[in-house]
């Protein structure tokens, strides 16, 4: 059944199906999905489930596993391999804490498993949050994202998204700029741009959805004077990455998108659940190459990868980083192994890049007359335009 309620809070167009034997339950994850202000369907077994997932098309499902006549990871199944319902996000709530049915669940198709517990409602606010927070319909409002990844560690993924961000800046001097670092597990611009504060991704991950709203983020986040953007440092150990509260990522990176003009996501090579929708959803992916032969071979790899993930040729720009040297494969080389184009390359810089790195300085304030900081100059201006290209059209 469904409440037959809607409000204007927040997204009613969404419509999320409650599956739970336990009436009691069910109607308590009701009230608190509504208020958070969405449609709300109900369904007392598996059975039943199915006929409301077919029939009214909702755009998640909250299952409890253990339900009366049908197994949750069977339920799954069967509205996965159906076409009608293939789409739908799964979300586990059960009161079953054994490993081996979390993984039972995972590997049935559910994305998130949440024992029921006193955080179970705040858990499930978050997976809802973060789960319609990253549609392509809201990734397409707020500021631009720019999302900077590789397939191999050593690219110089974080120094180019860095350098990049500042020379945003520059070129948009009435806009306002964001670097968030996903590297995990440990953050890896905070040592680029001189960043030691106590604040990053995890004490900000601790924090409420209503704590950290696009004004708190818009002045909480330590500008970084030298750089022109304002920073959400990541991990600064393995420690407390291991603390970090996956769940709101979406949450932070939707009010960042809110807050600022532009968003520059630093993810290394960490290619996953957590970080695929990023990618999926970016204005521009900005894919750094080194000349390498197992790089360029990875990278090919990535690409396939991506493109089954429906992401376009067209919103990735590569970058060719030859920075650590000048060994390697050439640009042209790159190019006709990987059958695309090199939209930039960065030439060898000697020393120069570790040197200004050292000192926290952006590369083309301690080189202004290197032909490497109009290359980032140019290539900042570049990628700005193209993202605006393609949100445009």
């Amino acid at each position: 059944m469904t409440t037959g309620m809607r409000t204007e809070k927040a997204m009613p167009q969404k419509k999320i199906l409650i599956v739970d034997s336990d009436a009691a339950s069910r109607n308590f994850i009701a009230r608190k999905l509504h208020d958070l202000g969405f449609e709300i369907l109900q369904a007392g077994s598996g059975k039943e489930g199915l006929i409301s997932a077919w029939r009214d098309h909702p755009d998640m499902a909250v299952i409890d596993p253990a339900l009366s006549d049908l197994r949750g990871e069977e339920l799954a199944s069967k509205l996965h391999n159906d076409p009608r319902t293939s789409h739908l996000h799964l979300v586990a709530l059960s009161s079953d804490h054994n490993p081996a049915r979390i993984k039972s669940c995972q590997d049935a198709g559910f994305s998130d498993y949440i024992t029921k517990s006193g955080q179970a409602v705040a858990l499930l606010g978050d997976a809802v949050r973060r789960i319609f927070g990253i549609s392509g319909e809201s990734m397409k409002k707020g500021g631009l994202m720019i999302v900077f990844l590789s397939a191999k560690g050593g690219t110089g993924t974080s120094s180019i998204c860095a350098n990049m961000g500042v020379e945003i800046s520059k070129l948009n001097p009435d806009a306002h700029v964001a670097v968030a670092d996903l590297v995990f597990p440990i953050g890896s611009i905070a040592p680029i741009v001189g960043y030691d504060g106590e604040e990053n991704i995890v004490t900000l991950a601790e924090r409420s959805a209503l704590e950290t709203s696009p004004d708190f983020l818009k002045h909480a986040l330590p500008a970084i004077e030298q750089w022109r953007f304002h920073l959400m440092a990541g991990s600064p150990d393995p420690e407390q990455s291991n603390q970090l509260n996956v769940e709101r990522i979406w949450d932070m990176i939707s009010g960042l998108k809110a807050a600022y003009d532009f968003v520059l996501v630093d993810i290394g090579r960490s290619l996953s659940k957590i970080t695929l929708p990023l990618i999926q959803n970016a204005d521009l992916v900005a894919l750094l190459i080194s000349t390498d032969v197992s790089t360029i071979s990875l990278t090919g790899t990535m690409l396939n990868y991506l493109k089954t993930k429906g992401v376009k040729g067209d919103s990735v720009y590569t970058i060719l980083n030859r920075h650590a040297g000048l060994e390697g494969l050439s640009k042209r080389e790159a190019e006709n192994i990987l059958g695309i184009t090199v939209n930039a390359a960065v030439p060898y810089l000697d020393t120069n890049l570790a040197f200004a790195s050292s000192q926290h300085r952006p590369y083309t304030l301690k080189f202004p007359n290197d032909t490497a900081s109009i290359i980032f100059h140019d290539t900042a201006g570049e990628m700005a335009a193209l993202a605006r290209k393609i949100r445009g059209g």
